[in-house]
């Protein structure tokens, strides 16, 4: 099986997920956040009401630079600005509905660290935009900086909300099933010095858990550093010290998360799409007969999912696609084993906290320790390696593909390969599964042989 990373060869400045890049160099200068803010104001200005975007951020000391200038553009296009202050991305795509704005931003370059930055952009019915909308825009920027501008008496206002945080803790708890409590949970919630770092533990408080907070003071520069979802030693050390029942990580904008047992041990993103499918299973609450993920999710998933008499719909990687096609299949369920996990019944992006809630809530329901509720399958050896290359295209060398031809052969049908072409930097990333680790390391191996000698 073969993907690829890019969603366009045309697209320069928009990525996988909006617009992202060092802090202060490129993409990411105040005079290229400005020109972007005027140029998502053109196209989203349509008709002769007064137009909404509202704006949110994590805690990296570049969005005090970005929300002014973001704020700038839009002003300068004729569009009211809501500015929310740090919160988490799926509060920013709530807020996007709740406040009826024809568009949210947020400032985060997610689970990065604090020099890099980014925009993501959601559309009035909270989804990310499409790609020809992002190309639209790539050519808005282009023109003169005059163009758009709107009349001085048309200028956008800005306005502050003091209660953003507020209403996304009663979203949050209200995806909590009203029966049930977590008193006598102990839950350690690391926030990664993120967007999360104020509404996570409250909501988890409010619904009656013990909380023991770490992660959760924020200076600019320690987002993600060593904690976090992409970090998650620090929880799991938290946890055996505190004995508690639960960890649980959030990435830097919180629309990610990993958990961990009593034990320390780490649930991923795939071991908690099953653990959630198999509940609402049994509720009669999921919808279109199996869940979304991408090609990168465990076959261990797989194969449970088809236990249960569940599907497992592959898509290409990036949450975006994921949602596509539970959107196509009427599905409810759908993520990454990166722990970026989509559950439609109450948001339109990946909710880290939303996502823990359904886990503790299966926990408080049944009773039972986290390790045996959490372990639903056995996963399947799996080998990532990326290789760098010096042009061309190694894919397309006769080498390569009969290396690749090889090894799906050699796997069979109790394995498979992902190669894919990365769509930001000369990697070929080369994913082996199956059922013998010594075969998947040796099929992976030799594919990674050949793409590096591949003639450019």
């Amino acid at each position: 099986m073969r993907g690829d990373d890019q969603l366009s060869g045309k697209r320069e400045i928009f990525g996988t997920d909006g617009v992202r890049g060092l802090a202060n160099a490129g993409a990411m200068t105040p005079d290229a956040i400005l020109r972007l803010g005027m140029a998502v104001g053109r196209v989203f200005k349509n008709g002769q009401h007064r137009h909404r975007v509202v704006i949110g951020k994590d805690t990296r000391l570049s969005g005090y630079m970005i929300e002014p200038a973001l704020t700038a553009g839009f002003a300068a296009s004729g569009m009211d600005v809501f500015l929310l202050g740090p919160l988490p991305t799926p509060a920013m795509a709530m807020l996007t509905r709740s406040l009826r704005a024809d568009l949210g931003v947020m400032i985060s370059a997610s689970h990065n660290p604090y020099h890099d930055n980014g925009v993501k952009f959601f559309g009035p019915d909270g989804f990310k935009l499409s790609d020809e909308t992002e190309l639209e825009i790539e050519r808005l920027m282009q023109d003169d900086p005059d163009v758009g501008l709107a009349p001085s008496l048309e200028l956008g206002r800005v306005k502050r909300i003091e209660d953003a945080g507020a209403r996304y803790i009663e979203f949050a708890k209200a995806a909590f099933p009203r029966a049930l409590s977590l008193e006598g949970l102990r839950v350690v919630i690391d926030c990664a010095n993120g967007a999360g770092y104020k509404v996570a533990p409250t909501v988890l408080w409010e619904l009656g858990a013990d909380v023991k907070p770490i992660g959760v003071e924020p200076n600019g520069f320690n987002i993600n550093r060593a904690c976090g979802s992409t970090s998650p030693k620090q929880m799991q050390d938290a946890v055996r010290e505190y004995r508690a029942d639960i960890g649980v990580a959030l990435d830097g904008d919180a629309d990610r998360v990993i958990i961990c047992d009593e034990k320390g041990a780490i649930v991923d993103g795939d071991q908690i799409l099953a653990v959630i499918a198999q509940f609402w299973k049994k509720r009669d609450r999921l919808k279109g007969g199996g869940v979304a993920a991408t090609v990168m999710s465990n076959m261990g998933l797989e194969r449970f999912l088809q236990s249960e008499g569940l599907t497992l719909e592959r898509t290409k990687v990036g949450d975006r696609y994921v949602v596509e096609t539970m959107r196509a299949k009427g599905m409810n369920i759908g993520g990454e084993p990166s722990g970026h996990v989509i559950l439609s019944d109450f948001a339109t992006t990946g909710d880290g906290l939303v996502t823990a809630l359904q886990v503790l809530a299966v926990i408080a329901s049944e009773g039972r320790r986290v390790s045996d509720v959490c372990n639903k399958f056995e996963p399947f050896p799996q080998l990532l390696e990326n290789v760098r290359f010096n042009g061309g295209d190694p894919l397309e060398d006769a080498g390569v593909k009969a290396a690749i031809k090889a090894g799906e052969a050699q796997l069979g049908e109790k394995g498979r390969l992902v190669i894919r072409k990365s769509g930001t930097e000369p990697l070929i990333r080369v994913m082996g599964e199956g059922k013998d680790a010594s075969a998947v390391k040796a099929v992976v191996a030799t594919i990674c042989d050949a793409v590096k000698d591949a003639k450019a």
